[in-house]
């Protein structure tokens, strides 16, 4: 028996859900190009604005 592929009308998917089958997981940006030689960065996402910085432990921390 083989199974059967789940068809899911987009409308009955979450934002994420449609986020994430957007944009390819092969896409890659590296930090280097998000930060531009600096420590942080402010990023709007919507209505919302998250910090995006590199730490000291080279690290990165995204912060609303």
């Amino acid at each position: 028996m083989t199974a059967h592929p789940v068809l899911l009308r987009p409308e009955t998917l979450s934002l994420r859900e449609r986020a994430m089958r957007a944009v390819p997981a092969e896409e890659t940006i590296s930090s280097e190009a998000l930060l531009k030689g600096r420590r942080e960065v402010l990023i709007q996402h919507g209505d919302k604005l998250y910090r995006l910085r590199h730490t000291s432990n080279d690290k990165l921390i995204l912060t609303k």
